[in-house]
């Protein structure tokens, strides 16, 4: 497509930071998104760096962080940049990004109490002062002497690598790490040198920073990401924050600042740090721009900077230098291209799931929730390549697979009816909307749409389809994404006397009396119909057999429901199933169960019981069509992993290929079924 010429848009404006010249003022900032292999950023890291850059991004900063000293556990799947091995691992990933115009830095740290002793090489966890940081749980040591002056070397040793990988900067992390450990009088409480005053709090970051420059001069950018306001009562003030700020920026040691405002000690406040869904967006925007007037220094910033609107006002209105967009490049890493082309309205938007985040977290490697190809780039396009030949595609269900399997067989060229028995498309997607926290989601859907309606999809909603609505199309391919049912496997008996969460999420029943809801998934749609109930009012109790409360999604996530959930006063039973519901009068009787002791452990007498377990395939048009098609429904595993396209002949009658995705095969979660969607379809 011919490029838009923009000149005004101060999005695309060049930006001068030392002798390095930034293209434009976006940026994504470091985040370790755990695609490490040994600690080493080898092809499906540098892939996904590549790919911002193919995008148009100014600058992609890699880690979260990247680890300097041995006795810095890993925990996030971090780089190791104490091994000289990283460095051709660097370089190949920096020249690639170069070769795009790309400039590439990295995040470098030390973790301090925020990491764990029986991981790595199982070395004692260190930090400025011996306190608990509560998500991590490790008793530190107290630094001596000799860890400090080992530390130090640790980070110049770590800067000269870089050099020697050919990036263009890196910055310090400076919030609930070892560094801003010593300066934050929530955890620096030293009687030494180190501590007291604020000047003797900051030495060590000071040194730190000498030793750095000492190394290697003045030939590579170096900043901080500080927390400039830990909005803690126990953490540093705006005032001191800013005074640390303006003497770092007076040592004449660094060149930038990248703003955080918060703390991150428990999963709480790191929310507020990285807000998710339902939260208030780019929250911390306007703190950054007052940091950037008062310090009259470079800055930089993300927190939940999702759209370009957003983006473009924080530049234009002289907040930021460079604005940081990291979890919207995740959800679309082509973000700068489609702003140049004039494409915005095509930006895929990130809609604040936190998957991503969560699953990191979680020891799992990022993946976006509706972009599958981010982090696959080896084997997913993110740009969908015309087929050689047009065929016509029959889709069935327009919730995310359905949709997804549309978009990606029109961007291929082909011939595309999707039929829907609702009158709107989104499924589940659209029940989970209805709880006003998570709105944002139906952003999933509505790009879906827009995007079908842009390759000129057949669209036929209120149109229960059945086989001979199918086969009248005379398809190619055949794609069942009818979804699921909720389902009520759990109760042994008395199951009919409950009502489903789906029951509760579409409204069709209300919340009543004294409710006991029995979550047997441990996922979104329990907690979101048990916040439903307790936002009705309605006295609530959650049970669940798990030993950890809702494993299936993360800490981020869990915080707005736990905030929710503890104002209204639920009450939250775990590692207890319900075994049996029975009427007692005009109440319900739940009989509760331990799968500890194998017996019954008390009962509760409620109004209503809800049961959140998963759904039930919708799979009866798909086995009405399964003898008439060519592949009767198989799909080769192998070649779809490996990205190849599916060529089963079982049936050497049929008419078609037949393949279901999504929760028509198996109750599963968004993501699922948007990747299944693709890497089928991109192949067709």
């Amino acid at each position: 497509m011919t490029t838009v010429i923009r000149a005004n848009d101060p999005l695309l404006q060049p930006y001068k930071l030392k002798h390095l010249t930034l293209k434009n003022r976006i940026m994504s900032t470091a985040h370790e998104p755990n695609y490490a292999e040994d600690g080493m950023p080898t092809d499906r890291y540098r892939l996904y760096h590549v790919e911002k850059a193919k995008g148009g991004i100014a600058l992609t900063m890699t880690a979260g962080s990247a680890i300097v000293s041995r006795d810095s556990a890993p925990v996030f799947g971090n780089l190791l940049v104490y091994k000289d091995e990283i460095v051709p691992w660097l370089k190949k990933l920096t020249d690639e990004c170069h070769e795009h115009g790309t400039a590439v830095m990295i995040q470098l740290t030390h973790l301090g109490r925020r990491t764990v002793w029986n991981k790595a090489d199982w070395l004692p966890v260190i930090a400025p002062s011996p306190l608990r940081e509560p998500a991590h749980r490790a008793f530190p040591k107290e630094m001596e002497d000799w860890d400090i002056e080992r530390v130090i070397k640790d980070y110049a040793d770590a800067a000269e690598r870089m050099k020697a990988a050919g990036l263009d900067g890196f910055e310090l992390q400076c919030y609930g790490h070892l560094m801003d450990g010593f300066w934050s009088p929530a955890t620096g409480q030293r009687t030494d040198g180190y501590g007291g005053s604020l000047e003797n709090r900051m030495l060590f970051g000071l040194r730190v920073l000498k030793a750095i420059r000492d190394r290697i001069g003045d030939s590579l950018v170096v900043g901080l990401r500080i927390a400039a306001d830990e909005d803690w009562e126990q953490g540093l003030t705006r005032a001191e924050g800013l005074e640390i700020c303006k003497r770092f920026r007076d040592s004449g040691l660094i060149d930038f600042l990248n703003i955080i405002k918060g703390h991150i000690e428990h999963d709480a406040p790191l929310a507020d740090v990285i807000p998710v869904a339902g939260m208030k967006a780019s929250p911390h925007l306007d703190f950054a721009g007052e940091v950037r007037a008062l310090t009259k220094f470079p800055v930089f910033h993300a927190a939940r900077i999702n759209d370009v609107a957003t983006a473009r006002h924080a530049v234009a209105e002289g907040k930021l230098d460079m604005v940081g967009m990291t979890r919207a490049f995740i959800a679309d890493p082509h973000i700068v291209k489609k702003i140049t082309e004039g494409r915005e309205q095509d930006i895929r938007p990130c809609v604040g799931a936190t998957y991503c985040l969560d699953r990191i977290y979680e020891g799992h490697e990022a993946l976006c929730i509706h972009n599958p190809a981010t982090s696959r780039e080896a084997s997913i396009p993110h740009v969908i390549a015309r087929a050689k030949k047009a065929k016509s595609v029959v889709i069935v269900g327009a919730g995310p697979a359905g949709l997804e399997a549309a978009r990606v067989a029109g961007e291929r060229g082909h011939k595309v009816t999707l039929f829907e028995a609702a009158n709107e498309a989104g499924g589940q997607i659209r029940m989970a909307a209805r709880l006003k926290r998570r709105r944002e989601l139906i952003g999933i859907v509505d790009w879906r749409v827009a995007q079908a309606e842009r390759l000129k999809v057949d669209l036929r909603f209120n149109t229960l389809a059945e086989a001979s609505d199918v086969l009248a199309l005379e398809p190619d391919t055949v794609i069942i994404a009818t979804g699921g049912m909720a389902q009520n496997l759990s109760i042994e008996s008395g199951s009919d006397l409950a009502v489903s969460s789906w029951d509760i999420l579409s409204g069709d029943v209300k919340p009543t009396g004294e409710v006991l809801l029995f979550d047997d998934n441990g996922a979104h749609s329990g907690m979101t119909a048990a916040e439903l109930i307790a936002e009705a009012g309605t006295p609530l109790e959650i049970v669940s057999p798990e030993r950890f409360f809702a494993p299936e999604m993360g800490g981020l996530n869990l915080v707005p429901y736990m905030r929710a959930l503890t104002d209204k006063g639920v009450t939250i039973t775990t590692m207890t199933r319900v075994r049996t519901l029975a009427r007692e009068g005009n109440r319900i009787r739940a009989t509760l169960w331990s799968p500890y002791t194998q017996a019954d452990c008390g009962s509760r007498i409620v109004d209503q019981v809800v049961v959140e377990n998963g759904t039930s395939p919708l799979a009866d048009l798909y086995f009405d069509l399964k003898e008439l098609s060519s592949n009767r429904g198989e799909v080769d595993h192998m070649a779809l992993i490996n990205g190849r396209p599916q060529s089963i002949v079982s049936n050497s009658q049929g008419r078609f290929q037949l393949f279901r995705i999504g929760d028509a095969v198996a109750s599963r979660n968004i993501h699922a079924s948007i990747y299944d969607a693709l890497r089928l379809l991109k192949d067709i």
